[in-house]
């Protein structure tokens, strides 16, 4: 049996740290980024690093006759095994249609594309963020409900409407998107229970990757929430690609429909000033 790995956004960043630990747990690599030029050096760099043979693939994660030749190709060459779904972009990437097309939107096509592939033993594990840990209100329930749908054909009309101009704010959009997809782990999971696969979500801190240090850049609160948070510091990419590496393996084979806090105890430190 061919056992087949999918790393999406694996041309940078975390997405790529998340393809070199995937390289010895699957024999074949399918490396997924919509920069042709960043996925095929990757490809080209890891093909000799480790079991894997590695296959770069152009995809933009919003492209769902594209996602359909991804499912295609993965069914070509094995059995799917193991999938890190990075690619994502953040607040200063997009206005906040788009981001919830690449974070939300595209996630759910993902998981649609490749749920018919999964057996027993395939894990995904799907990028969410620490971001709408640390909103303080309480969410509106009618937008929570229209948060689960993700795949309807009016969903950003409907948030939208049911939010108001606050959602415009790329920022807002960006927590929202990215609550979206805790939730959506939190129901795929269910959905892919009888078939013998898991999900789980990673909500990765402030990281330093190009992204992630341009973030902080345009926002201070996020250099505030490293200076408060137990280890005072930003966290590494191999650090959470560590994690979603023991997330996909067998070893936690029992670790299903939840989501993995990656942040160095920011959130915690924040948790303890607030009195909570």
């Amino acid at each position: 049996m061919t056992t087949v790995g999918i790393a999406t956004g694996a041309g940078r960043g975390m997405g790529n740290s998340c393809a070199q630990r995937m390289v010895d747990t699957v024999d074949v690599l399918l490396l997924v980024d919509r920069d042709e030029a960043t996925v095929t050096t990757a490809a080209e760099e890891l093909d000799q690093a480790g079991r894997a043979s590695t296959e770069p693939f152009v995809l933009d994660i919003t492209d769902v006759d594209g996602l359909a030749r991804l499912a295609a190709r993965t069914s070509e060459l094995g059995t799917l095994r193991a999938v890190a779904h990075a690619a994502g972009i953040s607040p200063s990437m997009g206005d906040w249609r788009r981001i919830f097309e690449v974070d939300l939107i595209g996630t759910a096509r993902l998981a649609e594309a490749l749920r018919p592939l999964a057996s027993t033993g395939t894990a995904l594990v799907c990028f969410a963020s620490m971001s709408p840990l640390l909103d303080p209100s309480v969410p509106d329930p009618t937008a929570l409900a229209i948060l689960d749908d993700p795949l309807d054909d009016k969903f950003l009309e409907r948030m939208r409407e049911t939010l108001g101009v606050s959602i415009e704010n790329s920022g807002i959009a960006y927590s929202w998107a990215k609550r979206g997809v805790h939730r959506f782990v939190q129901r795929e999971a269910l959905r892919l229970g009888p078939a013998g696969a898991r999900i789980c979500s990673v909500s990765p801190g402030i990281i330093a990757t190009p992204q992630g240090k341009q973030e902080a850049e345009e926002h201070p609160i996020m250099g505030k929430l490293v200076e408060g948070s137990p280890l005072r510091r930003m966290g590494k990419a191999g650090e959470v690609a560590a994690v979603v590496a023991f997330a996909l393996s067998d070893q936690a084979s029992f670790l299903n429909g939840i989501d993995l806090l990656v942040d160095g105890g920011a959130y915690a430190a924040v948790q303890v000033a607030a009195g909570k």
